[in-house]
């Protein structure tokens, strides 16, 4: 163990585990890393080299005996109408169904549409309703000819904490120095810090932003392979991953015919994965879209309000220095065509993904990290409890290129750093410009590609910049378009007179 592992065990003991273990078993299976760390705490609880074995051992048992794979439902239906019942670690979804008045579960690798659940369960767990959410869950066989099922959910237990002590949390955090505390995060999330550079590292706490900071708009587009969508995915219980396909304003927003709130009222973070992929038939899905990424609510005959995060991550198939170069394209290339001006200027953060390494196991740690669900459970607590954008405001001083859209983005995103990096109290100037100063590229990225598109000056003032505590005025540039005048200074098209005809 090295000094940190050592800080992290004395503060945080019973709440890390090792990454090292994590990779071990993840290579064969897939399962989300809160899952399988969820399993690992439970029974890898120990230093000693014999425990941790036989711990292991016990994990890969029970994901033998209860996580089915696709290709086993039969077998599973099977096990579950020969011995009564069975726990299964799988990925639950509730749904009502009008036409017969009633709630079905629904079992993804189990593959069981029509799974008889109590309303207990979805009353208690309300993100069953919308969307899936990985659980404990014990399906009984149903022996009963008269009725129209063969299953039905005797118990259910979401995996995550059952109570999480914040306080606990900000205590603990007081023992390391900014810079350690931001290699604990990137360990919890799987990466060794010592291989990245301290750029990369803020990237990677700026990908989870969104997983502290309601209705923060971000967006990364970059290479395949470079992990932009696993903080989506498998990291946190409260963020959801749509990849690709159509968005409906019933799906995402509000469903009339139900009178539910959609995913944005039941998850912190809701993603799109490949967003060149994504379809909206629907005009009126891209409005209240806007409405939503403006300021958290929108009407659908009823006015809704709403904490979620929406997130955009996809791949960009063309070589950086050309697309800054040309007078042409933009760095919002392979976006969807309905996402308009509107909708580009409401990102608080375009994260250069193409800055990001391939995901590699030479990038992964073996040190001690946060159980995943731990560090998510904190994360979730700060998105629903903890408001830093007010401490920001009172400290951050813009310069007079910034407007109104982009003060609210830059102050959005350092208020998403102080919540990861400094959950327990203020950071020092230097580090808090550190913050502003990514903030500021982050949102002037944005700016650059929409002054691009528009054949006036309306998004000209691309020279954000802050003040630093000693006075000076710090203008911040993006490294991929600096003194690229295609990027800085766009052709404008002229406009001719209409001469007058004659006589």
């Amino acid at each position: 163990m090295d000094l940190l592992d050592r800080l992290l065990l004395d503060a945080f003991d019973g709440k890390v585990v090792r990454k090292e273990l994590v990779h071990r078993i993840k290579k064969g299976t897939n399962v989300p890393t809160f899952v399988l760390e969820f399993l690992l705490a439970r029974y890898c609880a120990s230093d000693e080299p014999d425990e941790v074995q036989a711990g292991l051992e016990a994990v890969l048992a029970t994901l033998q005996d209860n996580y089915v794979r696709p290709d086993e439902a039969n077998a599973a239906q099977s096990r579950v109408a020969t011995k009564g019942r069975h726990r299964f670690i799988d990925k639950v979804h509730v749904r009502y169904v009008e036409r017969e008045k009633r709630h079905w579960a629904a079992l993804e690798n189990f593959n069981s549409q029509r799974i008889a659940v109590a309303e207990k369960f979805y009353r208690d767990n309300e993100r069953l309703l919308e969307g899936c959410i990985w659980a404990e869950v014990t399906v009984a066989y149903n022996e009963i000819d008269a009725d129209d099922y063969a299953f039905y959910v005797e118990d259910l237990r979401p995996i995550q904490l059952s109570r999480f002590d914040f306080n606990g949390y900000m205590a603990g955090r007081r023992a390391f120095s900014r810079d350690q505390w931001l290699d604990v995060v990137l360990r919890s999330v799987g990466l060794e810090p010592a291989r990245l550079s301290l750029r990369q590292k803020l990237h990677v706490v700026a990908r989870l932003a969104p997983l502290v900071e309601p209705n923060f708009n971000f967006i990364e587009l970059g290479p395949r392979g470079t992990g932009k969508s696993y903080f989506y995915s498998e990291f946190s219980p409260y963020a959801t991953l749509l990849s690709g396909g159509q968005a409906t304003k019933a799906t995402l927003f509000y469903n009339n015919a139900r009178r539910r709130v959609g995913l944005v009222g039941f998850w912190d973070t809701v993603a799109f994965d490949e967003v060149a992929g994504i379809r909206i038939k629907d005009p009126d899905t891209v409005q209240i879209m806007k409405d939503f990424m403006a300021n958290g609510r929108f009407s659908r005959g009823v006015e809704v309000i709403a904490d979620a995060s929406l997130v955009f991550v996809g791949n960009i198939d063309y070589a950086i220095e050309q697309l800054v170069a040309s007078s042409e394209h933009d760095l919002f290339t392979t976006l969807p065509p309905e996402f308009d001006l509107a909708i580009l200027d409401r990102f608080a953060c375009y994260l250069p993904g193409w800055e990001m390494f391939k995901t590699s196991s030479d990038y992964l740690t073996n040190d001690y990290g946060f159980i995943t669900d731990y560090l998510a459970e904190a994360f979730h607590h700060q998105f629903s409890h903890s408001n830093r954008y007010e401490e920001v405001n009172q400290r951050i001083r813009l310069g007079p290129a910034v407007e109104g859209r982009d003060e609210k983005g830059i102050k959005k995103t350092v208020a998403a750093f102080l919540k990861i990096l400094h959950p327990d109290g203020p950071p020092a100037d230097a580090e808090f410009e550190q913050y502003v100063a990514y903030a500021v590229e982050g949102r002037r990225r944005v700016k650059e590609q929409m002054n691009k598109r528009k054949p006036d000056d309306e998004f000209a003032r691309i020279d954000l910049s802050y003040f630093a505590a000693d006075g000076r005025e710090v203008i911040v540039t993006c490294p991929e378009s600096r003194n690229v005048a295609a990027t800085q200074e766009p052709l404008r098209p002229t406009l001719h007179p209409v001469a007058a005809a004659p006589g």
